[in-house]
Parts: C-alpha cells; structure tokens; sequence
C-alpha cells in the first residue's frame, strides 16, 4: 500500500512538474514570439517585408523590363507630422540602386520624435525588395516647425523577373506609416539619418 502511494506521488509530481514547466514555455514563447515573426520577416521578406543588403548588385541586362516603384505614406494616430513622398513613383531596372526621398514636416511648436514601419506590396516581391539605407532603421527627430527630407535607398533584386511567382510583378509599392515615440533614443543606421530642407 505504502510503495503504490509513493508511486502515485512520484507520478503526481511528475504531472505537476510537466505542467509547470509547459506553462513556462507558453509564456516565454508569448514574449519572443513578436520578435522572433520580425526577425523571420526582415530575413524571408515574408508579409512585404523589405530585406536589407549592403549593396545593389547592379544592371546585368540594360535592356531588362522596368518595374514601378510607388511610394505610399500614412501617419499613425497622435501623430501630428505632415509626411508624404517627395515623388510618388520611379521607374527602376532590377539591380540598380535608387535613392528616393520622403518629406516630413512637423508643424507643432514642440520637438517629436517618431519611428516609422513598413511594407512592400504585393506582399510576394516583399523578398526581392532590398533597402540598402533607410531613414525607418533609425527614430527621426523633428524640432517645432522642422521640414526634413529623409532618403530611402533600395534596390529590386533581378530575380524577381526569373521567378516564376513573381516574374509578372512590374509594379512594387513602398508604404511608410510613422508613429509617435515619447522616448527619442537614437538608434544606430548606416547612411539613413534625415537632412534638413532649406
């Protein structure tokens, strides 16, 4: 009798111990699982997401067909700026480097920082869409009254056109939406920094 109630302890607290230890993993699974899916967007291109590279690789084919890239921008609620794109569309060769400009303006008598996301669509060229320096890798500070126009540089990756999903993708979106952010740290960037418009 005494060996079957110890056996049913040790059991019971092998339970209990299964249990405590997949409500853990639940939780710490909660918390990383919003990094981890941007960390799988930025790297797969998945959900429109941009991928990010250190240099375009340039024109093989001068003759290749030109794809459209628009630009589309928004601000978030409680956001006071004015934002737009300097040019609402470019026409660019697959591996060239282009540089486009947005323009945000902060009309209020206050310094506000902001931080901006983005996508790509259709969301299936997010992965052959590369942005080489981009002012959304970096929180933008506007002081009050403060015009800036902040550079974006990107490339669309040649194999879009050899991909058998996408090769039919001759016009790409770019959309921009800034939020409002109390905290202005500053975060590193390569070459994204905003320049001030005289």
């Amino acid at each position: 009798m005494s060996a079957r109630r110890d056996s049913l302890q040790v059991r019971n607290r092998r339970i209990a111990l299964y249990c405590v230890s997949t409500v853990a993993v639940m939780i710490a699974g909660a918390f990383a699982s919003a990094p981890l899916y941007d960390m799988f967007c930025r790297v797969t291109g998945f959900a429109g997401t941009p991928l990010r590279a250190a240099a375009a690789p340039g024109v093989t084919d001068p003759n290749e067909t030109l794809v459209t890239v628009r630009f589309n921008s928004d601000v978030a609620p409680g956001m006071p700026w004015k934002f737009q794109p300097v040019q609402r569309e470019v026409k660019v060769r697959p591996g060239e480097e282009t540089l486009a400009f947005y323009r945000a303006i902060n009309p209020t008598a206050r310094a506000v920082t902001g931080t901006a996301s983005f996508n790509v669509t259709p969301e299936k060229a997010g992965q052959y869409f590369n942005k080489i320096a981009c002012f959304c890798f970096t929180e933008q500070l506007l002081g009050p009254g403060e015009t800036v126009d902040m550079p974006v540089s990107f490339f669309v990756d040649p194999e879009i056109l050899k991909d058998p999903k996408t090769r039919d993708v001759l016009d790409i979106t770019l959309s921009y939406t800034f939020f409002r952010k109390e905290d202005p740290t500053r975060v590193s960037d390569r070459g994204g920094a905003a320049r001030p418009v005289n």
